[in-house]
């Protein structure tokens, strides 16, 4: 069993930014590809984004690209969101998924058996 826990997340102003990270424990996550997800008030948990076992392979939601990167450190067991040129709108609980069966349907979180506990982030105007 792999448990996973968010930390990082905060209170920033608009433009600004702010570092995710996930560290895993339990067993190594080095073969798993890692996601993450967040959830605004009353909408539904969407694609944030996710990488691939070796890093090679980065993935990410429309509305994050060029703004977020995710990475990752195998050594550490611990995967990473940095937040960049932050807005309102990306106020929401995020949360740190991984697994063995996601290979490349990265988006649906069905596929992945692994979450953690969640950390907000709210962007202030």
């Amino acid at each position: 069993q792999v448990q996973l826990v968010e930390s990082g997340g905060g209170l920033v102003q608009a433009g600004g930014s702010l570092r995710l990270s996930c560290a895993a424990s339990g067993r190594t996550i080095s073969s798993y590809s890692m996601g993450w997800f967040r959830q605004a008030p009353a909408k539904e948990r969407e694609f944030v984004a996710a990488i691939n076992w070796s890093s090679d392979r980065l993935y990410y939601a429309d509305f994050v690209k060029g703004r977020f990167t995710i990475s990752r450190d195998n050594a550490k067991n611990t995967v990473y969101l940095q937040m960049n040129s932050l807005k309102p709108e990306d106020t929401a609980v995020y949360y740190c998924a991984g697994g063995p069966r996601i290979g490349v349907q990265v988006t649906s979180r069905l596929n992945y058996d692994y979450w953690g506990q969640g950390t907000q982030v709210t962007v202030s105007s």
